[in-house]
């Protein structure tokens, strides 16, 4: 099931380039726009919909949730595609990703490691088990206090579905306007989801050169 709990209104506009060459392609993200088609007709726009009219040849390497901005990867080669899921797999390509959380976060870093699986009868939504749970772990750092709110630096080890935004929950300081896991003030009158990936860190598939991605926090 698409991670829809709100109508499907993406925003317009061209999609920023990072990074191109004849192998890879890297782009910004804008929130509330899937990465991959929903179920449906209403949910066919998305992001890989829209690359596709200028690079037919674009291919899936991962995703964000929809309503998460910030770096995503394609590949422009079943060669590029293939080995940058293997770097994916064995946990090789370093993620950066920057949140604004509700309340004070009192330590100034530290690790959650909660493993997570789809909780069926809310699906898609995720749930801690500590039974059938996947290993999912987070590294978080403090970057500042703003107000009533905390800016995090969150750094996945895993890349499990909703992992940050459970994760954040489960520290007691839900993501601002997390349609899913937060509620009351930390969840109304935000605009947006408060999560962006902000970075990624990996070696070039075909070139071997270490790359470093960034694309600027909006919020």
């Amino acid at each position: 099931m698409a991670d829809i709990s709100t109508p499907y209104d993406p925003p317009d506009g061209p999609i920023p380039v990072v990074y191109q060459d004849e192998h890879l392609l890297v782009v910004d993200k804008p929130h509330g726009l899937l990465s991959v088609p929903g179920r449906g007709a209403h949910l066919a726009d998305c992001l890989i919909a829209r690359l596709a009219e200028t690079w037919p040849e674009v291919l899936l390497c991962h995703r964000l949730d929809r309503d998460t901005s910030g770096i995503m990867l394609f590949a422009l080669t079943k060669l590029a595609q293939r080995k940058m899921g293997r770097l994916f797999e064995v946990k090789k390509v370093k993620k950066r990703y920057v949140a604004r959380v509700w309340g004070v976060v009192e330590r100034s870093s530290g690790t959650v490691d909660l493993p997570l699986i789809v909780d069926w009868p809310n699906r898609p939504l995720q749930h801690v088990n500590h039974e059938t749970g996947k290993p999912s772990v987070t590294d978080w750092q403090r970057v500042a206090v703003e107000g009533d709110t905390t800016r995090m630096r969150l750094m996945p080890r895993t890349g499990r579905s909703h992992q940050l935004r459970v994760h954040m929950r489960e520290l007691g300081h839900p993501i601002l306007g997390d349609p899913f896991y937060a509620d009351g003030p930390a969840r109304e009158g935000w605009g947006r989801m408060m999560l962006h990936a902000e970075g990624l860190k990996f070696t070039h598939p075909v070139t071997e050169q270490v790359l470093r991605m960034e694309a600027p926090c909006p919020f």
